[in-house]
């Protein structure tokens, strides 16, 4: 870290916040896990959050102006590598998510979206318009098309989606005209039926599910069913850590990774979900108030794209398991089980550490 930034500057706020709400997630992998083949999934977890903090330092000290000139370099080598992972990727239930290097599996579509954060962060804040032209819009557009395109080829449709909610974050700040807004969503709404036929079949049978899970409640249907059973069952105060019976007797799926909000609901109830989400709000606020302080327009788009994914993440993963959303796949962030994501958001928090102690710099 710089000799003129103090320890004093960092955001404790931020990190106290994001400490509690893994600490609620290894308690809940923990719960859910015991007693099954996971059972080392928490501790792996405490491994992962600490390395977690000290990519979180690593990111808070370099400054984001030097990575924002190492953009180019940063979105070739991110672009070819989604490219090796789409072509000669490790496959994973269907997937070619991951890539190996030295015995490590490395998912870079996690690693895509710091880059798209910086992306969009360079570009917006070079334009010396108050407002965002259509070619600047196509070009953006095209940038971040690139490697949605290589992540929906793998394929998986939660993360490209991500890299979506980046860009459209970053365009409605910059001041989008209306009827360039309503041009996308009526091209958007006429664009999404005639993507159906490109789907995979496991794609689809999700958005069927999400219409009607009770048509195949044995089959596609189970997860969304189960959950919702879990997530009602909680009722006000929960039934207690590891005392969930949709979680413990192993009718909930996956309950440490994607569907770790239905487990946590059905343990500490509703009094526990408000919380929880009350610890979500806080922390995008906080990432908000570094934004609207940040020291330029760059540092301002770093956070807030960060706080949007952020969102996206929590709002899509949240409405899945209620049965509000289709089935993605999209982790619950700093709670759900994995490594990959972990790094991803505590590297995204450490750019706005970083956007926060520059405000300090002379």
């Amino acid at each position: 870290m710089p000799r003129h930034l103090s320890l004093r500057d960092i955001d404790w706020p931020l990190l106290a916040i994001t400490l509690i709400i893994c600490a609620l997630g290894v308690l809940q992998i923990y719960s859910a896990t015991h007693d099954t083949k996971w059972q080392d999934a928490w501790w792996k977890q405490i491994v992962w959050i600490a390395l977690g903090l000290v990519m979180l330092w690593v990111a808070s000290s370099i400054d984001y102006h030097t990575l924002l000139g190492q953009v180019p370099l940063f979105y070739c080598l991110t672009v070819t590598a989604l490219f090796v992972t789409v072509s000669v990727g490790k496959k994973v239930f269907g997937s070619k998510r991951w890539i190996s290097v030295a015995g490590v599996n490395l998912q870079i579509s996690e690693v895509a979206k710091l880059v798209i954060i910086l992306l969009v962060a360079r570009y917006l804040s070079e334009l010396k318009r108050k407002e965002l032209g259509i070619g600047d819009l196509l070009k953006l557009g095209v940038l971040v098309g690139i490697p949605t395109l290589l992540v929906m080829l793998q394929p998986d449709l939660g993360t490209s989606l991500t890299y979506v909610a980046i860009l459209g974050a970053g365009v409605l700040l910059a001041g989008l005209r209306w009827y360039h807004l309503a041009a996308i969503m009526l091209v958007g709404g006429l664009a999404a039926p005639a993507a159906w036929p490109f789907l995979n079949d496991y794609q689809k049978t999700r958005l069927e599910t999400f219409v009607n899970p009770y048509a195949d409640p044995r089959g596609a249907g189970y997860q969304v069913i189960q959950s919702r059973i879990a997530v009602g069952h909680g009722g006000l105060w929960g039934t207690g850590a590891t005392r969930g019976t949709q979680t413990q007797l192993r009718f909930l799926p996956v309950a440490h990774t994607d569907f770790i909000f239905s487990a946590f609901a059905e343990e500490h109830g509703f009094v526990g979900v408000v919380v929880v989400l009350g610890l979500y709000f806080l922390l995008i606020m906080q990432i908000v108030q570094n934004a609207q302080a940040a020291p330029d327009r760059a540092g301002m788009y770093i956070c807030m794209g960060v706080a949007a994914l952020l969102l996206f993440h929590l709002l899509v993963n949240v409405g899945m398991v209620v049965g509000s959303m289709p089935v993605t796949g999209i982790p619950l962030p700093l709670m759900s089980s994995g490594g990959s994501n972990l790094f991803s958001v505590f590297m995204m928090l450490g750019l706005v550490n970083n956007v926060r102690l520059r405000r300090f710099a002379t």
